[in-house]
């Protein structure tokens, strides 16, 4: 038993009156104890359930992703040589269970044009045990948990895109998974990961995807404290960076240079011809044939979703003047079959 994480549960467990944040050295080590199973798992579940019920602040999440930062993997992407910097797409691990995701679509469409992409998380975990990014990219004929972190770092110099498998590159946060199931609700971690960047410099363009209003500044807050200064918050589907056509899009900027410091962004839909439904996830196999579809250039309930999202991020990521342009040569990346030959580069290099 870890006495000193005992004080940290009592610190943030004490009720509204007397209970306090921990500072982020402290928040730092109680990450540390629990990855390293040093804490009981009596402990562990304590602290996770008691910081849901108190709701974490950006210095304790600063200090948790500190030590992500020290005990995770890391993907160099310091000598990388594209012309655009790393874009990290922050997508919940449990995954999606209503609506279809084109996140992988989105990224294949970057990666098409340069902008090299780092997507991160595991297997199906709770609460809401949807279909992960992981499961998607198997149907696509990419099977990234079997890559070392070697592996998938040829794959993102070489092809511009690559994945981190928690199970296998990251396995003290892996064995923190049961502890969602056994809590019901989601812990602290599940922001955490929004905001993780699995990369070796914060010189990355990191997007955030979130549900709840207030979880937009404490990213911001968060990400300050840390020198994250390139990032996009998203109010997307289901908590992703999936833009949304039902309604409009609630998007925050922060420039790398801070100039403008922060922008906000409504986008509507409508304003490009693009508005519809969200598409219902009937199930996997139907979504996997609808993205192949798209990436033949077939036009079904998938593809303007996938143009709307492409064109916007080829916009945000600098390589379109303008979201016009961007939806245009999203349709035209897609049609024209250059998605779907660099989804099969991918897979050939996988592959050797």
């Amino acid at each position: 038993m870890s006495n000193i994480f005992r004080e940290y549960v009592k610190k943030i467990g004490s009720g509204v009156h007397t209970g306090k944040d921990l500072a982020r050295d402290e928040a730092a080590d109680a990450m540390k104890l629990m990855l390293l199973a040093e804490a009981t798992p009596a402990q562990i579940g304590a602290f996770l359930i008691v910081h849901r019920i108190k709701r974490p602040t950006p210095e304790e999440l600063a200090g948790m992703l500190d030590t992500y930062a020290e005990l995770g993997p890391k993907l160099n992407v310091d000598n990388i040589a594209f012309n655009y910097p790393v874009t990290v797409l922050g997508t919940p691990y449990d995954g999606r269970a209503r609506i279809a995701p084109v996140t992988i679509l989105t990224a294949l469409i970057l990666a098409t044009v340069g902008v090299p992409v780092v997507l991160h998380g595991g297997e199906e975990m709770p609460t809401k045990y949807g279909v992960p990014l992981v499961t998607l990219w198997q149907g696509l004929g990419v099977d990234f948990s079997g890559f070392s972190l070697e592996k998938s770092q040829n794959i993102l110099e070489k092809t511009g895109l690559s994945f981190v498998y928690l199970p296998n590159h990251f396995p003290q946060a892996q064995q923190l998974v049961t502890y969602r199931e056994q809590i019901g609700k989601r812990p602290p971690l599940a922001t955490l990961e929004l905001m993780w960047s699995p990369c070796s410099s914060p010189n990355v363009h990191l997007v955030c995807g979130f549900v709840h209003p207030p979880t937009e500044n404490l990213f911001r807050e968060t990400l300050k404290l840390r020198n994250f200064n390139h990032f996009t918050t998203v109010k997307g589907l289901e908590g992703s960076c999936d833009l949304p056509q039902s309604r409009t899009a609630i998007i925050g900027m922060n420039q790398p240079n801070n100039n403008p410091e922060w922008e906000r962004l409504h986008l509507h839909p409508q304003d490009y011809q693009l508005n519809g439904k969200d598409i219902s996830l009937e199930s996997t196999e139907k979504l996997l044939k609808y993205s192949k579809q798209v990436l033949e250039g077939e036009n079904n309930p998938l593809m303007s979703l996938a143009i709307y999202n492409g064109g916007f991020y080829l916009w945000r990521c600098g390589v379109c003047a303008d979201l016009s342009t961007g939806f245009e040569q999203a349709k035209t990346l897609l049609t024209s079959g250059k998605v779907r030959q660099k989804l099969q580069e991918i897979v050939n290099f996988s592959s050797i």
